[in-house]
């Protein structure tokens, strides 16, 4: 899948960034969303699959720490044209390259829709790992009333109802601190999680 993912992404990167790649494509509800969570963050910031790197510098334009990592080759090259001095990595959310207990917080926007429902724990078990206790996670995702899977426009992608994917952020070790969901005309529904890493791993 992770192959896959990338080879998609990588012949759509341009493309990609061209009409998501900005603040300026960002909904305004989750961009208020995105601020207050990460005012509530103290200490490195991960975006996890951060594309061409538009939330990530974002971030760090809100005064935090952050840096960006993400599967495909083409988005880190374009994140770290656009935006000199922020970090960018090429990564693999399930296999985060950072000790564990070391982050504030990660903000994973859209970044696990392509995940199957069975290896869904996989990443969110290495946020789990790399957020120290008391730090933030907040996930966008396509909500919907079951799980199940679509014709996304790079490679298959799931929606998730809020209740679902909260389960598996409690079942990974995480406490839900609020959930938020968006539906409107020519686009699919939106959720958002935001959770806490539990005190006790």
């Amino acid at each position: 899948m992770c192959s896959e993912v990338s080879d998609g992404y990588a012949r759509r990167a341009m493309e990609y960034a061209e009409h998501l790649g900005s603040m300026a494509a960002v909904h305004p509800s989750d961009r208020q969303l995105v601020d207050t969570w990460a005012a509530s963050i103290v200490g490195q910031v991960i975006d996890a699959g951060c594309g061409p790197g538009h939330w990530t510098h974002h971030l760090v334009q809100q005064g935090l720490s952050a840096s960006g990592v993400d599967l495909v080759p083409d988005f880190i090259d374009r994140a770290r044209t656009s935006y000199p001095g922020v970090p960018f990595d090429v990564g693999n959310l399930d296999a985060i390259d950072v000790a564990d207990g070391t982050v504030g917080g990660v903000l994973s926007w859209y970044s696990l829709i392509h995940h199957e429902p069975d290896t869904i724990q996989v990443p969110l078990g290495e946020f789990a790992r790399v957020i120290c206790p008391g730090g933030g996670l907040l996930i966008g995702f396509f909500e919907g009333p079951k799980i199940e899977s679509f014709d996304h426009a790079v490679v298959t992608a799931y929606h998730w109802p809020t209740d679902a994917l909260s389960h598996e952020l409690r079942v990974a070790g995480f406490d839900i601190v609020e959930a938020h969901t968006r539906t409107g005309l020519h686009h699919r529904p939106h959720g958002a999680v935001v959770a806490r890493r539990a005190d006790t791993p």
